[in-house]
């Protein structure tokens, strides 16, 4: 029965839709210790640049998705330092990012 439950909820969830599977503690302290210096990482009202998006911002994106942010965090980026994640710490970040979206 249970196998059952989950494949109903699984097919039930609409397409794109993760659930995290990171530490949101742990991706709260790599944004401030990582992030911080160019984005706003946190609700709060503290501006890093006005030419990078907030994590709040990037959270409301309806295009984020857990998969659209490890794949963006595993591709390195002209304007972005070249920070080497590692997997745990891609599954945090982007669990973080997501507990900032309402």
């Amino acid at each position: 029965m249970r196998p059952l439950l989950i494949a109903v909820l699984l097919a039930a969830a609409p397409a794109g839709a993760q659930v995290p599977t990171g530490d949101v503690a742990a991706g709260h302290v790599i944004a401030t210790t990582w992030c911080a210096n160019c984005h706003v990482v946190d609700q709060s009202p503290t501006r890093a640049g006005d030419a990078v998006p907030s994590f709040p911002a990037i959270a409301a994106q309806k295009s984020t998705t857990v998969l659209s942010l490890e794949a963006f965090l595993q591709t390195p980026h002209l304007r972005m330092p070249n920070y080497q994640l590692s997997r745990k710490e891609i599954d945090d970040a982007a669990a973080y990012i997501l507990s900032l979206r309402h």
